[in-house]
């Protein structure tokens, strides 16, 4: 990485995948798919027709999908952007004071809706990561699923605009 959208549209499928499969956690399957609908004038247009497929998915599906999530602040095996993006937002290096809150949150909100707690963490801070997850813990399930799948969208167009430079 990174790599032109130009190449993109000349991969293989294989490649494609390889390459992209990563932008929603765990769920190379919508990469395969969209790689049909090359070539992609623009990472705004790939990164819609990668929306698309989520957004047709069956509820089991983006269930699942939102389950590839890995907790905030946890200290466990994740994907190599997962790493890079908490790291960004401090989530690497917690107290241990930071790292038990965290823990209580994710397991509180893990109890109330079934799946981890997502946030596209791109410009956040410890801090407003711990308020945003105090205000949805109060939202009521079907809520909090949409928001949940619009920040995993928010999460692969900035992974997407990371990876892809035009030319």
């Amino acid at each position: 990485m990174p790599y032109t959208l130009n190449q993109l549209n000349q991969m293989t499928r294989a490649e494609f995948v390889q390459a992209i499969g990563p932008a929603f956690e765990a769920t190379p399957s919508i990469a395969a798919q969209v790689w049909h609908q090359r070539p992609f004038a623009s990472v705004a247009e790939l990164h819609q027709r990668m929306v698309d497929i989520v957004r047709a998915m069956s509820d089991p599906e983006k269930l699942s999908l939102i389950k590839a999530h890995p907790d905030l602040g946890t200290r466990v095996a994740m994907a190599e952007a997962s790493v890079a993006e908490q790291s960004q937002a401090g989530l690497t290096h917690l107290t241990a004071a930071e790292y038990r809150r965290f823990q209580s949150l994710n397991q509180r909100y893990q109890e109330t809706f079934g799946f981890p707690f997502i946030l596209a963490v791109a410009g956040h801070t410890k801090r407003s990561i711990l308020e945003n997850f105090a205000q949805r813990l109060n939202n009521p399930l079907r809520d909090e699923k949409g928001t949940a799948l619009r920040e995993i969208e928010k999460i692969a167009q900035l992974r997407l605009e990371s990876w892809i430079r035009l030319g």
